[in-house]
């Protein structure tokens, strides 16, 4: 199964678990598995039109998703995805 981990920075702003496993064969629908364990990361990780919020970045095996990218893109079950809050600064 997947392998989906949250930032320790993105948890201090909504309830969500650091590291896990979920049934999915893509991303959007590890997404909602987690959405509907944790109904306020939705919020926080999609805007209403269902696209990805601008500071938050997910990292596909390493790869990080364009913003504006399709989120049902496969995924299998060595898979890792890396949800992580956008951080600026300078």
């Amino acid at each position: 199964m997947p392998q989906l981990e949250f930032t320790s920075q993105l948890a201090q702003h909504v309830d969500c678990p650091a590291n896990q496993t979920v049934s999915a064969s893509t991303l959007d629908e590890a997404l909602e598995k987690m959405f509907n364990q944790f109904p306020a990361l939705r919020d926080y990780v999609m805007q209403a039109d269902g696209s990805l919020q601008q500071h938050v970045a997910i990292f596909i095996d390493g790869q990080m998703l364009p913003h504006g990218e399709s989120l049902d893109i496969a995924v299998d079950e060595s898979s890792q995805i890396f949800v992580m809050q956008a951080l600026a600064g300078g």
